[in-house]
């Protein structure tokens, strides 16, 4: 038996484009590969996540008009196809196997995850049937996703005399994420002695990121196959079962990368689809001469090319020659469309407008939040000419502890680095010098500023990076409290102060742009804090 695990990257709601997506895949599976079992990723017909369209009154119209025209098609393999699907007027996650112009098995998820990005009790019901069907001989059981992350739904298929699993994934991306799926696949098949064959969704959707890497493990728990990372692939895996014991014969098993070109590649991804899928021509964005920026921008390239990308340098009197001359560097090295835009008229007459209702006041950071303001104006009023995104610059670090300015440099569309804290933006830039010098060396060793007040640096305000980063990541992403920060080594103040710098800013995220998620807790879908609220530091 042939297998052909297809992973392909589809678009959220687009069900006409999404069937013929499958069909045209599964034609080419017949054709170049000789495939006699072809399988998709888990609600392939809607895309994953589709969320509250699930909602929407026609969605079992649509999807029942998508299965007919695939089994019109009589394609003559058995396809396996993610798809929602309603029965007695309870909505399922669901899959199909069809075979020339019929439905020969349907089966329901029946583990639901319901914490991070996923919330599928909300549209769901779980389904409680074990799935075993014959093809060419061999007892072959279906499941969903999460379905593998728990025991019992492949120990029920071992039982009812399964020799080969197939699960269908729409599995998002984060920070060594293959790594754990690898582990409880290993698992699974421990406990069960069945082989098992992994199929996952790819491509940005919104803030998330599906990686591919779709994967088949023989009955000893050896790795078989695996698909690329990042990018639509088929791969043909050849089984046959010999005295009652499944065989796989070994396939392609493609390169994986090291920890920070996957972190790149993700970012890389989900900034391209975002671009490609909501139909903008390009993207435009400020380029400071600081590290940000210069990340931002080596990214907007790698996912684009040069010619979709503006950057737009707009100094004011507290920009530094240094950042001129740096700005000017990265946009030369990477070819991009550069333009120097200074905002002092803008900002003086901002000033102006605002002389009586400022008689009697000093300076302070009202007037560093009119620098970021206009430059926002400028990128939000060219993004609107030329209908481009604007890409903000801030990274995770400042965006948790509001080190940004609403409708200044928040202003935009898309953050590619919302998810990236500090520390990491200059491993990824460091990263990026060694495929090809694009950031002046002194952009990563000079100290970070927003250049909004004479001399400033961050550190006037903040904690080190090198220190901000590690409570965050315990207060974020551990969900530790404020004690148990302490208690592991970090001095009282700092961590409370940060932590009050957390939870005061949450307004400032609520309304900031989306971004890639790739930590197990990005501020968007992961992180849903209220904006008002009585919590007490330290809980």
């Amino acid at each position: 038996m042939r297998i052909l695990m297809v992973q392909l990257n589809p678009l959220v709601g687009d069900i006409p484009g999404n069937t013929r997506k499958i069909i045209e895949a599964a034609s080419r599976g017949l054709e170049e590969y000789q495939a006699q079992v072809i399988v998709f990723p888990e609600l392939v017909l809607t895309a994953y996540p589709p969320e509250d369209l699930l909602l929407r009154p026609s969605i079992d119209r649509r999807i029942e008009s998508a299965l007919v025209e695939i089994r019109q098609a009589k394609i003559p393999a058995w396809l396996v196809i993610g798809h929602p699907s309603r029965h007695n007027k309870r909505l399922y996650n669901s899959l199909s196997v069809i075979h020339k112009d019929q439905c020969v098995a349907l089966y329901h998820k029946q583990c639901l995850p319901n914490y991070q990005v996923f919330d599928e009790k909300r549209y769901f019901d779980a389904g409680t049937d074990t799935c075993v069907l014959e093809i060419m001989g061999i007892p072959v059981a279906f499941s969903i996703c999460e379905d593998l992350w728990e025991k019992e739904p492949m120990k029920a298929a071992a039982r009812a005399g399964a020799k080969l699993m197939i699960n269908i994934n729409g599995s998002p991306y984060h920070k060594n994420k293959l790594a754990e799926r690898q582990a409880i696949i290993r698992e699974r098949v421990e406990e069960t002695g069945l082989a098992l064959v992994y199929v996952n969704q790819v491509g940005g959707q919104d803030e998330l990121v599906f990686d591919g890497a779709s994967m088949a493990y023989d009955v000893r728990g050896e790795l078989s196959a695996m698909a690329p990372l990042y990018e639509e692939a088929m791969l043909p895996l050849d089984c046959e079962l010999n005295d009652g014991q499944l065989q796989m014969q070994p396939s392609e098993i493609a390169p994986l990368p090291d920890f920070l070109a996957g972190v790149y590649q993700a970012l890389v991804l989900g900034l391209k689809d975002y671009v490609r899928k909501n139909g903008f021509s390009g993207v435009v964005l400020g380029l400071s001469g600081g590290i940000d920026s210069a990340l931002t921008l080596a990214i907007a390239v790698d996912a684009l090319g040069a010619d979709r990308v503006h950057a737009f340098m707009m100094p004011y009197t507290y920009t530094s020659e240094m950042s001129l001359q740096d700005a000017q560097a990265e946009a030369r090295a990477l070819r991009v469309n550069y333009q120097v835009i200074p905002i002092a008229k803008i900002y003086n007459s901002f000033i102006q407008a605002l002389s009586d209702e400022f008689v009697g006041t000093e300076m302070d950071i009202t007037e560093q939040n009119i620098q970021a303001r206009s430059r926002g104006v400028l990128l939000m009023a060219i993004s609107n000419k030329k209908q481009l995104l604007v890409l903000t610059t801030g990274n995770k670090s400042e965006l948790a502890v509001g080190y940004s300015t609403l409708y200044g440099d928040m202003a935009g569309g898309f953050d590619v680095l919302k998810d990236v804290p500090k520390m990491l933006v200059y491993e990824l830039s460091r990263y990026r010098n060694s495929i090809g010098s694009v950031i002046p060396q002194r952009v990563i060793d000079r100290p970070p500023s927003a250049e909004l007040a004479p001399d400033q640096i961050d550190e006037d305000n903040l904690p080190v990076y090198e220190l901000l980063d590690q409570i965050l990541e315990l207060y974020i992403e551990e969900d530790l409290s404020a004690e148990a920060i302490v208690d592991k080594g970090f001095e009282r103040a700092v961590v409370e102060k940060v932590i009050k710098l957390v939870d005061h800013n949450e307004h400032k995220r609520r309304q900031a742009p989306i971004g890639v998620r790739i930590s197990k807790r990005g501020f968007g879908r992961d992180r849903r804090y209220p904006i008002t609220s009585g919590w007490q530091l330290g809980d």
